[in-house]
C-alpha cells in the first residue's frame, strides 16, 4: 500500500504501514487537482494533523471516547500521482481496498472532494451501496465540469449512475449559493434525495433533522458521511478553495456528526480544507475537531448517553 507518511500523525495516534489489526484506519489524501476553483487542498492532511495536537480524547458533552473504544492509527497520505488525475482516482482505490481488505473502517481527510468518488468505489466492493450523509454547499451532481466527467462538482451524479450510493436513503445538507441554472439541485431530488438547502438550516437546531435522517436510514444498512468544509460558512471555515456565504455554523456541523450516532457507519470524510486561505489555522483546527466527532459516532464508540 503505496503511502506518504507525512509529518506527525491524527491527534497524536500511533502510525501504522497497514490497517492490519485496526477498527479504524485515519488517512489523508492531498488531492487537489480535481477543484474548479482555487486549489490547496493537497496541504490539507498535513495541516489537520497540525492542528490536531489541540483535540483531546473525550467528548465532554457526550461521553464519547474513541480511543478507548477501537483500535485506531494513521496510516498515512496515499502517495497519488499529482499531474494525473484519473490515474490518481486508481490509486486512491487500491489503497481503499488494502484498508477495507483488513475489515477496518476508513476515516478521511482531504484533498478535494474528487477523492469520495473513488473511496466509494472501494466501499461499495464490501458493502454495496451504501446510505449516504452529505453536508456541502455544493450538490456535486453536475454531468460534467469543463467537459470533464470526473471533478470535484461531479462525484455525487456519478456516485448514484455507478449504484455506489442508495438515493433514497440520501441526505444533502447546507446546500446554497448561485448556481449553473435554476435547476441545479433538482437531479438529486429526482433521483429519490433529500436536499436541506443552508436556507432550511439557518437560526435552528439540526438535532430534529437528524433524527428524522436515523429513523429513514435505519441502524442496518451501511452509511457513509461525507463532509465538505465549505458546507460551513466561510465566517467559520475561511480555509477553503469554494467558499459561499450563508452557510450552516459550527455548532451545526457538530450536531449533523452527532446525529449519525446510531447509524451504521462505514466510513467517513472531511475534505476541501485549503490551508492557505487560512493562515490562522483555525479551519484546520475546525476539521480536526469534526473528524474526532465522526470517530465517536462511529457504531460501538462507547458514551455516557
Amino acid at each position: 500500500m503505496p503511502r506518504y507518511a507525512g509529518p506527525g500523525t491524527m491527534f497524536r495516534l500511533p502510525s501504522a504501514e497497514t490497517a492490519a489489526g485496526l477498527n479504524i484506519a485515519i488517512a489523508g489524501v492531498g488531492l487537489d487537482i480535481g477543484t474548479s476553483n482555487r486549489t490547496g487542498a493537497r496541504f490539507g492532511p498535513r495541516q489537520i494533523r497540525n492542528e490536531s495536537v489541540m483535540v483531546r480524547p473525550y467528548c465532554m458533552a457526550t461521553g464519547a471516547a474513541p480511543f478507548d473504544s477501537f483500535q485506531i492509527a494513521d496510516v498515512g497520505d496515499v502517495a497519488l500521482n499529482s499531474f494525473d488525475l484519473l490515474k490518481s482516482i486508481d490509486i486512491i482505490e487500491n489503497f481503499y481496498d488494502d484498508i477495507l481488505g483488513h475489515d477496518a473502517k476508513p476515516a478521511s481527510v482531504g484533498g478535494d472532494h474528487t477523492i469520495t468518488l473513488p473511496i466509494l468505489r472501494a466501499i461499495h466492493k464490501k458493502h454495496g451501496p451504501v446510505a449516504m450523509v452529505h453536508v456541502d454547499a455544493h450538490a456535486d451532481i453536475n454531468d460534467h465540469q469543463f467537459g470533464e466527467k470526473i471533478a470535484h462538482g461531479t462525484i455525487f451524479r456519478r456516485a448514484i449512475e455507478e449504484g455506489l450510493i442508495d438515493a433514497h436513503k440520501m441526505v444533502q445538507i447546507g446546500l446554497r449559493t448561485t448556481g449553473y441554472s435554476a435547476e441545479d439541485f433538482d437531479w438529486s431530488r429526482q433521483q429519490g434525495a433529500r436536499v436541506v438547502t443552508a436556507e432550511e438550516c439557518w437560526y435552528k437546531s439540526l438535532a430534529p433533522l437528524m433524527a428524522e435522517v436515523r429513523d429513514t436510514f435505519g441502524g442496518d444498512v451501511p452509511a457513509y458521511l461525507s463532509f465538505d468544509i465549505d458546507g460551513l460558512d466561510p465566517s467559520v471555515a475561511p480555509g477553503t478553495g469554494t467558499p459561499e456565504p450563508g452557510g450552516l455554523m459550527a455548532s451545526q456541523g457538530v450536531e449533523i456528526i452527532r446525529g449519525c450516532f446510531g447509524l451504521n457507519l462505514v466510513g467517513c470524510d472531511l475534505v476541501e480544507v485549503s490551508p492557505p486561505y487560512d493562515t490562522s489555522g483555525n479551519t484546520s483546527l475546525l476539521a480536526a475537531n469534526l473528524l474526532f466527532e465522526m470517530l465517536c459516532s462511529m457504531p460501538g464508540c462507547k458514551r455516557a448517553d
